[in-house]
């Protein structure tokens, strides 16, 4: 028998997968349970609502991606190569978790609890705030222009993670998102080098 912790993280694992059929079918705790071989009173013993299994994927996704953000952030001190490494880990991230981007573009929370979708907001909008703050790194070190106004480029960056994200769900996760990064980190670049203030 799991520990409740491994079955937990076991009923999240399943779900996970399950976001991968890239047909995008509804999931139903009936169809989790299924997979989980277990009956759907056995799931709700570790969350309380499919709300909540979701609300367990967001939390991995958040604290997957932060772990990496606030490590970039103490340890690189070039703040436009610590920017070049929080766009490339939102593309890895997606790219070796195909539910976690169904999940993130929100395709995977159509018809659940609004408070997901909620959630997912919050993220990007953490994510858009710490490539904010690298940016501000970048321009102390006058890597960019010192009155530059962080808001935009940061929002075009996340903006472009995000359209990657939808690209590689969209297509049936054939246009992987890293595909052409090295072409186009450089071309992003160049446009926030270029960049003035207001």
């Amino acid at each position: 028998m799991p520990k409740p912790g491994e079955r937990k993280l076991q009923i999240l694992q399943t779900l996970a997968e399950m976001l991968e059929n890239p047909k995008g079918e509804k999931i139903t705790t009936a169809a989790l349970a299924a997979r989980l071989d277990c009956s759907e009173a056995a799931l709700y013993r570790h969350f309380a609502s499919k709300a909540q299994m979701f609300e367990g994927l967001i939390e991995f996704i958040e604290s997957s991606l932060f772990s990496v953000i606030n490590q970039v952030q103490a340890e690189e001190q070039d703040g436009l190569v610590q920017v070049e490494h929080i766009v490339a880990l939102l593309l890895r991230f997606a790219q070796k978790n195909r539910g976690m981007t169904r999940v993130l573009i929100g395709e995977a929370l159509v018809n659940e609890n609004e408070r997901l979708q909620a959630r997912i907001n919050a993220l990007l909008d953490k994510i858009e705030a710490a490539l904010k703050q690298s940016l501000r790194v970048a321009a102390t070190q006058g890597r960019v222009d010192a009155n530059l106004d962080v808001g935009a480029p940061a929002n075009v960056l996340l903006s472009y993670a995000i359209g990657r994200w939808q690209a590689y769900a969209k297509s049936g996760f054939a246009r992987e998102p890293l595909a052409q990064w090295a072409q186009q980190w450089p071309m992003l670049a160049v446009a926030i080098l270029a960049s003035r203030s207001a």
